[in-house]
């Protein structure tokens, strides 16, 4: 199987820029230390690239 992406949100959007908060909620995120499995593509990466200050993320494969 494909390999897949474990992300964890660990630290608040409060007090973020807007365009932050937006990609967030586009991982799925609702509230702090959610952990959201994701498809490993470069959409995801990039997302996750433009908030790596506010997640951590492995890999994990099925």
């Amino acid at each position: 199987m494909s390999d897949k992406l474990k992300v964890t949100l660990k630290r608040s959007t409060i007090g973020r820029q807007e365009v932050q908060k937006r990609t967030v909620k586009a991982l799925g995120f609702h509230r702090l230390h959610e952990t959201r499995v994701l498809p490993d593509n470069p959409a995801v990466r990039g997302m996750i690239d433009q908030v790596k200050h506010l997640v951590e993320w492995k890999t994990v494969s099925e």
